[in-house]
């Protein structure tokens, strides 16, 4: 994972409504793949942003070349996140792809993490051009159930400061529905987008015709797949998706107070295109 390889390139890429900032890590001499690298929600983004970079870094070195997007209202791309809306955000999924696509010349994949897995799930369930894989990283499977995750984050915040919950999350809930927005850790929450979420059901999403590969970062060695993952891998399974789930132990980095690393995420990721590269 330390090979030597060219730096990322940076730019902004223009779309209907602004620009999206991008980081293209071109693949390492043949083309072997490529990648679009869909974020994950609010703060949990700057949580990963160094995973995702010694991952893109990793896989270009392996010749498979990634393309880094901040969605709108995201990171340094236009646009405030207030404003963001679930299709816009399938809207940059094909900018980038186009983008990449042309680049490359090749089919593109989608590696995406916790929400952006599941923005890679329903872009591909609905997409004109099948994604070649998706790469799951630690997929969030229920829109709603990581909604109130989110909206918890408030309640959590006026316990502190004012040692009372104001009604909890159907007290939130109430005010998204009657059309305000309300602001969770520093982000402004529109009711579009969490409308647009909530229904959102990993396991009618799944698409046929394309593989994919599910990474679950677990604390323990020995432990098996969460129950509510298990439920949705079984109904994948009924239901003839080409899939793999993947064991990793490891850190949360997506939750945790410092910037943290999970080394055994990073080499089975590379493991699995390794071996696709010598099955090819």
């Amino acid at each position: 994972m330390t090979a030597t390889h060219a730096p990322a390139e940076s730019f902004f890429l223009p779309v209907q409504d602004g620009v999206r900032y991008c980081l293209y890590h071109a693949p390492a001499g043949a083309c072997r793949g490529a990648l679009v690298y869909l974020h994950p929600f609010a703060e949990e983004m700057n949580k990963t942003r160094r995973m995702a970079a010694l991952q893109a870094r990793a896989l270009a070195a392996l010749g498979v070349g990634v393309l880094q997007i901040d969605l709108h209202g995201c990171g340094d791309s236009s646009g405030e996140f207030g404003d963001a809306r679930w299709d816009g955000w399938k809207r940059d999924v094909d900018a980038a792809r186009a983008w990449l696509q042309q680049r490359l010349g090749c089919s593109t994949g989608l590696w995406g993490l916790r929400l952006g897995a599941l923005l890679a799930l329903d872009y591909a369930a609905g997409a004109r051009e099948l994604p070649q894989r998706l790469l799951l990283w630690q997929p969030v499977t229920n829109g709603a159930a990581v909604m109130n995750q989110f909206l918890r984050l408030r309640i959590a915040a006026d316990m502190v400061q004012e040692g009372a919950a104001n009604g909890g999350t159907k007290a939130l809930r109430a005010a998204l529905e009657q059309g305000r927005s309300v602001e969770i850790a520093g982000y402004d929450l529109a009711p579009e987008l969490v409308a647009a979420i909530d229904p959102l059901d990993a396991s009618v999403l799944a698409p046929r015709g394309c593989r994919i590969d599910w990474f679950e970062v677990l604390p323990a060695a020995g432990r098996p797949l969460p129950p509510a993952s298990s439920r949705i891998a079984a109904i994948w399974q009924a239901q003839r998706i080409d899939f793999g789930v993947h064991l990793v132990q490891g850190e949360a980095f997506w939750t945790t107070p410092e910037i943290a690393e999970c080394p055994a995420l990073l080499d089975a990721t590379c493991q699995l295109y390794r071996e696709a590269a010598h099955a090819g």
